[in-house]
């Protein structure tokens, strides 16, 4: 694997994202994408025991247990600040909270997933591409946007039909900012912005237009 240019640092906030080799659907039906979202929201922490494959083994009341012991303790390698994950790749906002957190994060995420995905779909090989992309986000501005994008990806590319099915998408954190209940995602340091989940729930609304047919924003957000 090619070297990064860029270093990633702690403490600094990146949009990071990959998608399949050659385009290749990665997230093709539900099972696929609540094995995904188990395994984001497992490897974000840095203690974890053991495998994900071999902690889906334990009992409910083992597995329940060290969920709790991860929680409590809350050391993690990345604060995930927003996400979403689509047929053939996945958007992240992560802030890296330990030297080298987001590299490892995202290898633990899609060596386990490709692992899962390869075993379920009778296949071999890579899944993703080598080397995931990621952009320093640099201004208040930038990072609102940055959000903004994530979470309306999937209407942009016509996942879904219009805003009110995007509402209703669950493999994103959008949910989370919407309930105002936060699980995987620290929702905190975007709704700074806004104050409550109805004002950013309009700050989406407005772009969507705008979003899918100029797409004007992506200088702030991609290479």
């Amino acid at each position: 694997m090619p070297g990064r240019l860029v270093p990633l640092v702690t403490d600094q906030i990146y949009h990071v994202f990959n998608r399949g080799i050659d385009r290749r659907p990665t997230f093709t039906d539900k099972s696929e994408q609540r094995r995904a979202m188990a395994v984001i929201d497992y490897y974000r922490f840095i203690n974890t025991p053991l495998r994900f494959s071999k902690f889906l083994k334990l009992s409910h009341e083992d597995r329940n247990e060290i969920l709790s012991n991860m929680r409590a303790s809350n050391i993690k390698h990345v604060e995930i600040l927003a996400f979403c994950l689509m047929p053939n790749h996945f958007h992240f906002l992560l802030r890296q909270t330990e030297e080298k957190g987001i590299s490892t994060f995202l290898s633990n995420f899609q060596n386990s997933y490709t692992r899962y995905f390869n075993t379920k779909n009778e296949r071999d090989g890579s899944l993703f591409l080598d080397q995931f992309k990621a952009v320093l986000v640099e201004t208040d501005e930038q990072f609102i946007h940055v959000s903004r994008y994530i979470h309306l990806n999937p209407t942009t590319s016509y996942v879904v039909k219009d805003f009110a099915a995007l509402l209703n998408y669950p493999w994103s954190s959008l949910p989370e900012y919407l309930d105002g209940k936060p699980q995987i995602c620290e929702t905190s340091i975007v709704m700074d912005f806004f104050g409550k989940p109805e004002s950013y729930r309009r700050f989406l609304e407005d772009q969507v237009e705008y979003q899918r047919g100029l797409d004007k924003i992506k200088h702030l957000i991609l290479e």
